[in-house]
């Protein structure tokens, strides 16, 4: 008896791996340069206070990510397909402009994310930008959908250096704990633009669409929905560790020191002399990785967006030959966002920042698409939405939009 279980056991391991990497791959993408930045920025300006939003920001980032992935396995579609269908060309259009706008911010941001680390060891970002550009194009344009998967899924085991990182700065965990446990509501221009950022990196709207149709292109089927919301849930949660990792390393050792850093690589120069050499290495390390892993993922996904919303042939295992618009949408974009970054005195910080601010104010426009189409009985049949997915859904579409409607007011007034 005890053999079949193990047996069954180490059969539904397999059957997990198996689907495995849509959910992880997606999450950990998206503590990008820009989400490093933000977090680093959060931990040095206010400290602890605001690590207690990252918990209804992961809440709400698993079941986002739960509804993307199970449009993907019951419709075998992806998500810019669906509105093209539901809601029609010219609705379709708007939406792919919103999204390839502000994906093109979050792709230069990557490329700052490059530059910006690898300056720290004193490599110009003149070799450092176009070097990185070549590499991920070369990796989608010559790999295949598992062997793309297989690097994508190394690269996230690199994401633990933060949590090292973070163990360096040797943090108080009392106040951690106290922080989590009874958090501090001030929403004065400054911290609602932060948790704006927070959750604009953390929930980005690319995401929706890469995850779908990743998922898609894996072709994982409706038997396999189970593991395929766990890949999620899981990728979920490890990214929100990771997220709070980097701001409890800035809060333990910028805040306490009153250093009030801008970017990423600020963070990592800055924690040399307050947590040593190691730390800050560790710090920039995980920078450079993040923003190679996604300089190749974002224009990806806008590549898979933009092809699936015009009907366009698109896919990972295609050749150029069979799917030009997709590749040479895909090479556009990183050649661009490298270019625009080798200009002179281009504002890294400002960039990067920004690109997380407009993350925020699109994602309500895309939860609500996704929330018609998941709520859609001829479309999902049995898989469509349950109550509690709703109230929790149509929550967080509300809460951001109340967030920033007032963000934007308290700028103006």
């Amino acid at each position: 008896m005890r053999g079949f279980n193990l047996k069954r056991r180490w059969k539904g391991f397999l059957l997990f791996m198996a689907v495995a990497g849509p959910g992880i791959i997606t999450s950990n993408v998206d503590n990008d340069a820009g989400g490093i930045a933000t977090y680093s920025m959060a931990g040095s300006h206010f400290g602890y206070n605001l690590l207690w939003s990252l918990i209804p920001i992961m809440v709400a980032l698993v079941i986002i990510q739960e509804m993307s992935a199970r449009m993907g396995v019951v419709t075998g579609k992806g998500l810019s397909d669906l509105i093209r269908e539901r809601f029609g060309v010219k609705v379709t259009v708007y939406v792919l402009i919103g999204v390839v706008l502000t994906n093109f911010g979050n792709v230069i941001a990557e490329f700052a994310g490059i530059a910006s680390s690898l300056e720290i060891f004193h490599i110009s970002k003149y070799v450092s930008v176009p070097v990185g550009a070549v590499l991920v194009w070369l990796l989608v344009v010559k790999g295949t959908y598992r062997s793309v998967e297989k690097i994508f899924l190394y690269a996230c085991l690199f994401y633990f250096t933060y949590i090292i990182s973070g163990f360096l700065s040797r943090p108080d965990w009392g106040e951690i704990g106290k922080s989590l446990v009874q958090p501090e509501f001030d929403f004065s221009s400054g911290r609602l633009g932060m948790i704006i950022g927070l959750v604009g990196t953390t929930i980005a709207p690319w995401m929706q669409f890469y995850l779908q149709a990743s998922i898609v292109e894996k072709n994982v089927m409706t038997k396999d929905y189970k593991n395929s919301r766990l890949d999620v849930i899981f990728g979920s949660i490890v990214v929100t560790v990771v997220a709070g990792f980097i701001v409890l390393t800035c809060a333990a050792t910028l805040f306490k020191a009153g250093i009030r850093v801008e970017t990423a690589a600020d963070a990592a120069l800055a924690l040399k002399p307050l947590a040593g050499k190691y730390c800050s290495a560790l710090f920039a390390f995980g920078l450079l990785n993040a923003s190679l892993f996604a300089a190749s993922i974002l224009p990806l996904s806008t590549a898979f967006l933009v092809c699936e919303g015009m009907g366009w042939e698109n896919g990972v295992n295609k050749k150029f030959s069979e799917a030009p618009q997709f590749y040479g949408l895909y090479s556009l974009l990183i050649f661009l966002g490298a270019g625009i970054i080798l200009l002179p005195r281009i504002p890294l910080f400002s960039v990067m920042y920004i690109s997380q601010i407009v993350n925020g104010i699109v994602l309500p426009a895309i939860l609500i698409f996704m929330l018609l189409l998941i709520n859609n009985k001829k479309l999902m049949g049995e898989y469509a939405n349950k109550r509690t997915y709703n109230i929790i859904s149509w929550a967080t579409v509300a809460v951001l939009t109340v967030l920033t409607v007032t963000y934007v007011v308290s700028l103006v007034t």
